[in-house]
This record gives C-alpha cells, structure tokens and sequence, in this order.
C-alpha cells in the first residue's frame, strides 16, 4: 500500500522556501522543506511517495548533481525545477535528464501547481507500473542467459525453426528452453508473454 505524497522542496532561500511550502500546505500537500541537496538527500526513502520542488543552484550539491545522484540510485522521483538564473541550455539539461518541467522565477504560484500536480500524478503512474510489473521482473530474473535469449525471439513472432536456425540449437532444444519461459514467466500464451515482455521494457526504459 502506497503511502501519502510528499512534496519535497530544497531552496536555500529562506523566503522562497517557506513561500512555496506555505502555498502547497494552501492546496492540502503534506510539504518537507530542505535547505541543501544533502539534507534531502539524508531524509530521503525512495519508498517515499511524492515529487521534488529544486532550486538549480544550491550550496554543495547543485540541482544539477542531484538529480544525477537520485537517478543512479534508480530513485525515480519527479523532479520540478526552479532557478532565478535559468538559461536555454540549463532547462534543456534538466529536461533530457528528465525533469517534469523548469521554472523561471519569479513563476505564476498556478504554474507551480499545476507542475506539482503533473509531477505526482507521474509519480503515481510510475509506482503503479512497478507493482504490476513486480512479479513479472521476478519471473524474467530467474530466466537463465540463454531462456532470455530465446524468449526475446519469442515475443517477436518467431517460430521455433526460425529461431532454432537462429542461435545454433535443435528446434526440440529450442522447444524446452521456450516452455520453460513460458512456465517461468507465468504466461500461458504467447500475448500474455509479450505483453510482460511490454511491461519489463517499459519499466526499464
């Protein structure tokens, strides 16, 4: 069961800070406020529901840092930048990194909400698609290299002569490792398996 979204804001402008906290308390979001990346980053439990309000420049580590940090520690958070000094190639950055958006202060307080609300429902969605494909990816980690193999010529309609001749086995060989996908997986038909394979390809991208 999830728990309730957070909306984590780093600033380490006093008046910025408690402005945007007391403005997302307005609209009835529970609010964390953080004055450095390293004193969110000491709090926070990637189990933890919500997204992230960042100024791009901070002291010690920078918004830009950050958001490197979270996203190889595989924390998914959405993050929505904020800077006073932001420039084409700044926003460009944080986008590619995958940032929900890039505000320029002083910003209207409906855009800032408006971010926040696209960023938790991203953050909902994401969670969503980790439970359903909680099981699958158990299923896919037992797979052997070679089942692997076989089960991405699989779900791409190949029949098991193609991919026998394909990976230099027999096509009974090629015939076990498939069923054993199969059993592994869950997945009594081949729709079913692709569809998994679906969902670990977007969990995963």
């Amino acid at each position: 069961m999830r728990g309730t979204a957070t909306v984590f804001v780093i600033d380490d402008d006093a008046a910025v800070r408690d402005a945007i906290r007391e403005l997302l308390l307005s609209v009835g979001h529970p609010v964390e406020s953080f004055l450095s990346a390293e004193e969110f980053l000491a709090r926070r439990d990637p189990q933890g529901c919500g997204c992230l309000v960042c100024d791009v420049r901070l002291p010690g580590t920078s918004g830009l840092e950050l958001q490197k940090r979270l996203s190889a520690q595989k924390d998914r958070i959405p993050i929505i930048f904020i800077s006073g000094y932001g420039d084409v190639p700044m926003a460009v950055q944080v986008m590619k990194g995958g940032a929900v958006d890039f505000l320029q202060k002083p910003f209207r307080e409906q855009e800032l909400l408006e971010c926040v609300q696209m960023a938790l429902r991203r953050d909902e969605a994401q969670r969503e698609l980790e439970e359903q494909v909680s099981s699958v990816l158990s299923g896919y980690r037992s797979l052997t290299k070679r089942e692997r193999e076989i089960m991405k010529l699989v779900v791409t309609g190949q029949i098991n002569k193609q991919i026998a001749a394909q990976v230099g086995l027999s096509e009974v060989t090629v015939k076990i490792h498939r069923a054993q996908v199969m059993h592994k997986m869950g997945t009594p038909s081949l729709a079913d398996l692709v569809r998994a394979a679906d969902k670990i390809e977007a969990y995963l991208s």
